[in-house]
């Protein structure tokens, strides 16, 4: 991602989400996102992901800059190259655990066994790694959650990213959740404040808050 900005137009009133954010993904790597509501996260991970796109900047993905890509490419890429976990989880109602994943096995071209991705601990996580991605990226996925099913989640996450190389990025507001990866991106106001590298990543399963 480079000096990417988004302004949403409410009214009369210009709303500048993101004002000239560069952001590079490892592959492999897991990095946390982390800063106060309204600070632009949401914004940035769901560019990264296609599910918007920018005002103005670049966003690259193996080459490819997916501001130029039409819808078509667009919902390729996140069909078979993003898994998206939410808060939420954004489940269908109306299936089961299990079809829910199936849902996603059905349109993936190289999707991991049904039975393989639900031992998953989550759902939600299940069906987004049921078709591989490259890119896993969670919406505040412990925001709704009490700290014990929270840190079962982070440790499907850490799984997840260990096993199948998945590059995840996970936002939060939980300044504690930041220990669990290798790098920390504080977004303010729309700008990155402050960029760290973790040189020993915590467990999980050791974080309090």
């Amino acid at each position: 991602m480079r000096d990417v900005t988004k302004v949403y137009q409410m009214g009369e009133v210009q709303v500048h989400a993101l004002r000239g954010v560069s952001v590079d993904l490892k592959v492999g790597g897991f990095t946390v996102l982390l800063g106060p509501s309204g600070s632009g996260k949401s914004t940035l991970l769901n560019i990264l992901g296609g599910l918007d796109v920018p005002t103005s900047g670049q966003v690259l993905y193996r080459g490819q800059d997916l501001t130029r890509a039409d819808e078509g490419e667009l919902t390729q890429y996140r069909r078979r190259r993003v898994g998206f976990v939410f808060q939420f989880y954004n489940l269908i109602p109306s299936l089961t655990a299990r079809e829910n994943v199936e849902l996603v096995t059905e349109i993936s071209e190289d999707p991991l066994p049904a039975q393989e991705a639900l031992d998953i601990q989550r759902v939600a996580i299940a069906r987004a790694i049921a078709k591989r991605p490259d890119i896993l990226l969670c919406d505040e996925p412990t925001g709704a959650l009490d700290i014990t099913t929270g840190i079962q989640v982070l440790e499907a996450l850490e799984r997840v990213n260990r096993e199948y190389g998945a590059t995840t990025a996970i936002i939060t507001h939980n300044a504690a959740i930041a220990t669990i990866a290798d790098r920390v991106i504080s977004l303010a106001d729309g700008r990155i404040s402050q960029q760290r590298v973790n040189g020993t990543r915590a467990a999980a399963s050791t974080i309090e808050w």
